[in-house]
């Protein structure tokens, strides 16, 4: 019989949460062990074949080897480009200190 080890999946968005445990063999793909936990039922929009994952919140490659006890965590797409949100962030904050905040008439 081949040895298991039991992990957690956990997806959330804004409204909801939800944490599967799982157990899975040892050696398996942290990809394999998200398809075969059956998260996808709770939320079909996610594609299982490409989302970024990661373990207790760092991302790790498809063939990191899975621990005892390890929470897989399946990451959203982002809606904006962080990078670009502080450029203009930034952009926006100088704008604001030449004008003194002064509105002319």
């Amino acid at each position: 019989m081949a040895e298991t080890t039991l992990i957690e999946i956990a997806y959330a968005t804004p409204e909801r949460q939800k944490i599967v445990e799982h157990e899975i063999s040892k050696g398996c793909s942290v990809r394999d062990a998200v398809k075969q936990s059956g998260i996808g039922q709770y939320f079909p929009e996610i594609d299982l074949d490409n989302c970024d994952l990661g373990v207790f919140g760092k991302a790790v490659p498809p063939s990191y080897e899975l621990l005892d006890g390890d929470r897989i965590e399946i990451y959203r797409p982002l809606i904006a480009d962080p990078k670009e949100v502080r450029r203009q962030r930034a952009e926006q904050g100088l704008k604001t200190k030449k004008g003194g905040g002064k509105v002319e008439e």
